[in-house]
């Protein structure tokens, strides 16, 4: 039965709706847990891209003011309409549909907040679409943080255990090194040590640090981060208690099968998730950490080229409304 309960729900954000955000939302449909999500998006285009598909689909057409009860019937789903002003084709990027993306995007977070939803799922964005319709957007996890005021984010992404945790996200190659700080170093892993505990129950989660340079430097003979920021404030965090090693070198800490790290901290985005997706792309789930309340998302781009084909796999998305429904229980 539905129930409108505060914090029952999950809010699903579809993203693009010109990539394969609308085709991998149907596969939410006939799940166990299909009761528990409300997809922000417009019904028409779950229709169209349904019939474009060969699915059969029912849309309960819900709101935060949602109190009547229904059994959720075969091909159903829960939608929050948020209706496109402009016309949506397949792989056809278009500016003015960017702000109802970012409006469904704002109220899944509002929604969060108010504890209407107990934790929201986001799919692919298009970033540069956004950015042409005249919206500053980097990316959902400085997005959300700013919009909460989350001051360390920190971008996990989980492949069925294999956890890898960024110390910056979606900045040029050529800014890392001056963010690599000891106060953002200490907050970040802070972050790590304490949503590991709260969203998985370790007690004392392993986290094993990268070098920001080849060979984590070399004894500082291929750069000085190292020895002048990392292992400082390894040692400092030790001594507090938080079960660290490193800085470990980055081109053989993820295959060191004797290392048993709960979560590996790369310095930059390219430092740790070309390894996180080659062992799972496809069923990896990217995680926000830092936050007020738990933010999943798929692993994966909007493939443009392949929406309203029938070859998009929504195995991300499932996983990542899984882990959510783990994580918040």
């Amino acid at each position: 039965m539905i129930q409108n309960k505060k914090g029952q729900f999950i809010a699903i954000t579809p993203g693009e709706p010109a990539g394969i955000g609308p085709d991998i939302c149907l596969d939410l449909m006939n799940r166990d847990w299909t009761h528990n999500v409300v997809i922000l998006s417009d019904p028409k285009i779950l229709r169209q891209r349904a019939k474009k598909l060969g699915r059969d689909i029912n849309i309960i057409e819900w709101s935060p003011d949602f109190t009547e009860s229904k059994k959720i019937q075969n091909n159903t789903l829960l939608v929050w309409p948020h209706l496109f002003s402009s016309s949506v084709s397949c792989g056809e990027l278009n500016p003015k549909n960017s702000p109802l993306i970012i409006e469904a995007l704002n109220n899944a977070i509002s929604g969060c907040q108010k504890n209407l939803f107990n934790s929201m799922v986001t799919g692919p964005i298009h970033k540069s679409v956004i950015n042409d319709a005249g919206i500053k957007f980097t990316g959902h996890t400085e997005y959300i943080a700013n919009k909460t005021q989350s001051i360390t984010p920190v971008m996990l992404l989980d492949a069925g255990g294999f956890r890898v945790a960024l110390v910056t996200t979606h900045i040029p190659l050529n800014m890392v090194s001056s963010m690599i700080t000891p106060d953002r170093l200490t907050n970040v892993i802070n972050v790590i040590n304490q949503d590991m505990k709260k969203y998985f129950q370790l007690q004392q989660p392993k986290i094993v640090v990268c070098g920001l340079n080849p060979h984590a430097g070399e004894n500082g003979y291929l750069g000085s981060e190292e020895k002048m920021i990392i292992e400082p404030t390894i040692k400092n965090l030790k001594k507090q208690g938080l079960n660290l090693v490193g800085p470990a070198s980055a081109d053989t800490v993820y295959i060191d099968d004797n290392i048993g790290a709960d979560v590996f901290l790369a310095m930059y985005h390219d430092q740790g998730l070309p390894v996180l997706k080659y062992k799972g792309f496809g069923n990896a789930v990217n995680i926000t950490l830092g936050l007020p309340f738990l933010r999943t998302s798929v692993d994966h781009g909007t493939a443009l080229d392949m929406a309203g084909s029938g070859k998009a796999k929504s195995d991300s998305l499932i996983s990542a409304v899984e882990l959510a429904l783990k994580m918040a229980s």
